[in-house]
């Protein structure tokens, strides 16, 4: 069972990526304005609470044939995730130039933004129908953290530049291995 300070820790985790897309793209939009922060707040975490869901209601239909091994899915998809974030993290270098949108709030950069920083999430979902989470406190958890952090995100970002977003998501990828080694560590030791 996954304790609400848990999913705290792994709506941040998830959160790390719109963290620092909305830094990166805070740092393009002069003036940044609070329909831009409305904008990219609301639907990455809309996006990122739904996610979950999905992978959720999967997890569901397959739970009964590896409910024996759902600890080890549930840390080895929190592994793959983070480790998988750190990389990308590691290979991006801080000079890149950002990919170049008109406005990422709005259109289809937008909803491509928010795709593409959610769609970690939907593997989590899987491990959660795995765990027996409470699904709509861990969407509405999600979601409210990925808003919060993607906010704070542009503001941080407009003001300190992309300097910053790398190192969050090399933080944010080591925070999913973490809390999958938990997960499997309370489970082996409550064998």
């Amino acid at each position: 069972m996954i304790g609400p300070v848990t999913l705290i820790l792994i709506a941040a985790g998830l959160a790390m990526d719109a963290f620092a897309a909305a830094m990166a793209v805070s740092v393009r939009l002069v003036p940044l304005t609070r329909r831009h922060i409305f904008r990219l707040a609301f639907h990455l975490g809309l996006f990122q609470a739904l996610m979950p869901l999905a992978g959720w209601a999967l997890g569901r239909s397959v739970r009964g044939l590896i409910e024996s091994w759902d600890h080890w899915v549930a840390f080895g998809l929190l592994a793959l995730i983070g480790s998988r974030a750190v990389r990308e993290a590691l290979r991006t270098a801080d000079g890149d130039p950002p990919v170049q949108f008109r406005d990422p709030t709005r259109g289809w950069s937008l909803l491509i933004l928010s795709v593409a920083t959610s769609i970690d999430a939907l593997a989590v979902g899987v491990g959660f129908a795995m765990l027996h989470v409470d699904i709509v406190a861990a969407v509405l958890v999600i979601g409210l953290v990925t808003s919060s952090l993607t906010a704070a995100g542009m503001v941080l970002g407009s003001r300190l530049g992309p300097a910053l977003g790398r190192r969050m998501e090399i933080v944010g990828g080591l925070l999913l291995i973490t809390i999958g080694t938990k997960i499997l560590a309370e489970h082996l030791t409550a064998v």
